[in-house]
Parts: structure tokens; sequence; C-alpha cells
């Protein structure tokens, strides 16, 4: 009897739980009718969670089904790559060190090349005002300093002859109306004859047949045209005279620039015509209008020009149309702020590894804005106290690379260039070529007719890698234009690799030299890699000094 009502008892219970798990389901299920289908956000990488895509697939680094992540789930941190590990000695062999992140002003130094040009709208081309013949000229020289008024040679011309007996024959008749009206028309016609008021005034008595022309401006002869005894017509040029009292300092801006130069910041101007001085103006006019060619603009300083003390001399300063170099000093107001050395730049992204704990290192995109010298603006990424690696962090990459590939490497590889972007990096292959060609053949003219189309270029490809390194202009010496070529061309490579990588039938090819370091002493390392579109291998970094030393790397 008990073995039966335990039974009953047993069986009970368990209808009456399946009808409780019978109501509860179906209320799940009517609640979740009711919420509707899950939107899905993206589809991750379950082991590589950087892997993200729009529609469903396969992980391109360990082939795993990509899973959905649906709004309102928590979704991993999609910059972060896996955590690097080191032991102790090797954090000690490679000199890890790390900064913490911080808000601080970016200070950049920018460095322009320019001319000293004279002050145009102080600049006179006098001309002859009527034909005639140049009768005695009493400045005979270029470089003769001049006063406003002052004769600078005599005209004889029947034409002012003619004039000038009207006026006479005005100025003698009784005073009446007819006779001031007189007077003007024939005052109005020796201005237009190029006398000034003062010679007019002058004229009531004079006898001789010629005239002076006079200095219209104070200033130095920069052009003399004539002659005596030349025959001159109307509008013909004779003098130009300039005014070097204040010079302009006139230089190129890259585009790149031209966010942190503004009128009033002031510039530190050096020339070699005078030796260890430095003149200090503030910009005055930045020209709108950029030169396509080029991709710069006209930026303007005024500089005062003063006499040089030895009277010997007699000239000015600064001379016109000399070479001169410019500093501007620029500090921004305090942002969040990265070192630059803690920067790389593995497939055209910025990438900085973070110390998570003891040892520990994980790899961050970040989004950079402005470059300082020392720091890059960060946007996104990182927040202010966090530690970034500025010493060894290459040797922390590569010790992830061979843990598993880069999170930045991996997804990079799955987007190969567009057709816009291969025509770009086939110029920017072609520019930095020619310039490898120039150095190779010790040439320095060349390279700095080459340098500019090869700034063009890499400004036009418009990548992360370049832009740190392309501001590059004419040097002065082989050794100068080599430490400028080396980072750029080192930037150039690593695009020229991922395009080979991508295509395995690009015309171009890339060296090596494993001593580049003794060529450019402020290389970070002795490889220095270089590309040719075409020839054998020449190395741009030492020339003819050793012109076949390197190796072509494959992809």
């Amino acid at each position: 009897m008990k073995r039966t009502f335990f039974s009953f008892l047993i069986i009970a219970i368990a209808v009456v739980a399946a009808a409780t798990g019978w109501h509860l389901g179906s209320q799940r299920a009517s609640s979740a009718a009711s919420a509707g289908p899950r939107k899905v956000l993206f589809y991750q990488s379950p082991m590589h969670p950087w892997i993200k895509f729009d529609q469903p697939g396969n992980c391109t680094i360990c082939g795993m089904k990509l899973v959905p992540v649906f709004e309102g789930d928590p979704v991993t941190d999609a910059t972060a790559g896996p955590v690097v590990k080191l032991s102790a000695q090797t954090v000690s062999t490679i000199q890890v060190e790390t900064t913490p992140i911080a808000r601080q002003p970016l200070r950049r130094i920018i460095r322009v090349a320019g001319r000293i040009d004279d002050d145009d709208s102080a600049h006179r081309r006098l001309s002859a005002y009527v034909e005639g013949r140049i009768d005695k000229l009493f400045v005979n020289s270029v470089g003769a300093e001049v006063v406003a008024g002052q004769p600078l040679a005599s005209l004889f011309s029947r034409e002012l002859l003619v004039a000038r007996s009207e006026y006479n024959l005005a100025a003698q008749r009784p005073a009446s109306p007819e006779r001031e009206s007189a007077l003007a028309g024939s005052r109005q016609k020796l201005r237009r004859f190029g006398l000034t008021a003062e010679q007019i005034e002058k004229l009531p008595g004079q006898t001789g047949d010629t005239f002076d022309i006079v200095a219209p401006i104070t200033g130095t002869v920069v052009e003399r045209k004539v002659y005596e005894g030349q025959y001159v017509k109307e509008g013909e040029v004779l003098f130009e005279i300039a005014d070097f009292s204040k010079m302009w300092f006139v230089f190129d801006a890259y585009e790149r620039d031209l966010a942190w130069i503004r009128t009033g910041q002031m510039v530190e101007v050096t020339t070699p015509s005078v030796p260890g001085k430095v003149f200090t103006a503030p910009v005055t006019f930045i020209d709108p209008n950029l030169v396509m060619e080029t991709r710069t603009a006209k930026v303007r300083v005024i500089l005062d020009n003063p006499l040089v003390p030895d009277p010997g001399k007699h000239r000015r300063e600064l001379l016109h149309k000399t070479f001169a170099d410019g500093r501007i000093r620029v500090d921004t107001e305090p942002v969040l702020a990265v070192p630059r050395s803690a920067v790389l730049s593995p497939g055209g992204e910025a990438l900085v590894y973070v110390a998570k704990g003891e040892r520990e290192y994980e790899p961050r995109r970040v989004t950079l804005g402005r470059a300082g010298d020392d720091f890059w603006e960060v946007l996104a990424g990182l927040q202010e106290g966090e530690r970034v690696v500025t010493t060894g962090n290459l040797l922390v990459d590569a010790q992830a690379q061979l843990d598993q590939p880069s999170p930045v490497s991996a997804r990079k590889t799955t987007a190969p260039l567009s057709a816009e972007q291969r025509a770009s990096a086939e110029k920017l292959f072609a520019a930095a070529s020619a310039v490898g060609e120039a150095l190779a053949a010790d040439d320095l003219a060349a390279q700095n007719t080459r340098i500019e189309a090869l700034h063009a270029a890499a400004m036009a490809f418009d990548d992360p890698r370049l832009t740190a390194v392309a501001h590059v202009t004419p040097a002065k010496d082989l050794t100068a234009a080599r430490k400028q070529f080396y980072p750029l061309s080192m930037a150039v490579s690593d695009i020229a690799m991922q395009v080979r990588r991508q295509d395995g039938k690009a015309a171009v090819k890339v060296f090596e030299c494993p001593m580049a370091k003794s060529a450019v002493p402020s290389a970070e390392t002795n490889q220095g890699r270089w590309v040719q579109v075409a020839g054998s291998l020449r190395n741009p970094f030492f020339g003819a000094e050793m012109l076949e030393c390197g190796k072509e790397i494959q992809p």
C-alpha cells in the first residue's frame, strides 16, 4: 500500500513539474516573440576578436567560424590583440622601457627654406613718358642708392620743349580766369610727360633744352636699361628701383604644415650671406591658393634690413634674392599624447604596446592626430595613465609575430590596395627609385631636382607611414641628402613589400644594405632598404664607395 502511494506521489510531482516547465517555456517563447528578432551588430572571431566582418564567414587567421554579436551583448575590445608575455631575462635583454600616457602640449619646430626678396609693394619701374634722347646719366651703376626726387638722367625731348613754351606763355599772361585755365591745362600736360610738381614750379625762366628724370622713391637701383645718347620711345623701361629697407622672406609651406602655421607666429630666419645672425619677425601673409604640382602655399615674413655699419660698403645687410632658412616654433594646448618612439605602423595603422601586468604587453591600435617633434596626439585607443612601451617595442612586436600574426597585419592582408591606391603606389615607387638612382650616382644636383616629386608622391599616397617622414627638401650635400632619404625610403620599402605580397607581379624590387648605419649614423638599425623599378642593385646610401653592397629581399 505504501509503495503504491509513493508511486502515485512521484507521478503527480512529475506531472506538475512538466506542466510548470511547459508554462514557463510558453512564457519565454511568448516574451521572445513579443520582443522580436535580435539585431546582429557584426560577426566576430571567437579566438581573434579584432577580426570582424559584416557578413558570416571564417576567421582569416585560425579558420574558425565567425560568431554573431547581437545588440546588447558585451563586445570584446577589438582594438586590443593577444597579450605578449615575456620572461624576465627577455625583458632585461631587450631593455623594455615604458612611459605613462599624459596630457601635455605638442611642440614642433617647422623648418622651411625660402628666398630673400624685396618688398613688392615698394618696387618701381621707371618708364619714358615721352619720346626723346638720353642726354646724360647721373646714375651709371646697378646697386646705387638713390633718394626720392634725385636726378637719374637728363632727357632731350621736343614734345617737352613745346609743352614748356606753352606753360611759360600762359604764365606771362595777365591775371585772369583764362590765364588760370591755360596754366592748369599746361600743368596737366607736363605731368603726363613725367615732370613732378616741383619741376613744373621751377620751369619759368629756364632756358636749357633737357629735363631731369628723377627717382620716384628712395631705394636701390636694381636695373639700368639705358645709356647716354640712346633714343627712347614712350613706355620704354629706363630704370628699376627697389626699396631694400624691408625685405620679404618667402617660403613654400607644405600642405600638412599649414595646420600649424598662423599669421603672427614668429619665424627665426638665417641666411649664409649673414653668418651667425638670426632675424626674427612674424608671419604676415599666407597665400590661400595651393600650388597643385607641389601641394604648397607661399608664406611671407617681412624683415627689417638695416644698412651695414661699415660706411665703405654702403649697402644693406640682407642681400636681394639670397637663399635663407627659417624655423617656426609651435606649441599647442595640452592634449593626450603618446611618445613617437612608442608608435609602430605595421600595415599602415598605428599600433602601440600597453603594459598590462608584470612583463605582459598588449598590442593596441590607436587613432592619431597631429604629430609633434617628440609626441603624437592621441584621438582614440589610449587613456591617460596607461603605460606604453617606448624602448624595445620593435622586439616585443617581433615576439608577437612569432606567437601569432599581429592584429593589424592580419587584417590588412585581407584588404588589397584599390586601383587608385595602386596607381599612387606606382608613382611613389618611381619617384623613390629616381631619387635613389641619383644618390647611387653621387649626383646631388639630380637628387635636389627629383626630391620634390618624391615628396609630392608620398603626400598623395596618404599613408601614416609616410606623413611623418615625407618632409624632404633639397639638401646642401650628399650626407644630408642620404640622412633625410633614409626614413622615407624605409617607409616606401614597407609599402612596396605589402604591394608585392598582394601582387607578385608588381614591377618594383626591394633591396637591403646591412651596413646602412655606417653611411647614415641617424639610422635606427644597420639595415637600410630602398626600392628600384628597373636595373641592377645600386646602393643609394654609399654610392660609388660601395655601389653593389646589398641584396634583394622577398616579401
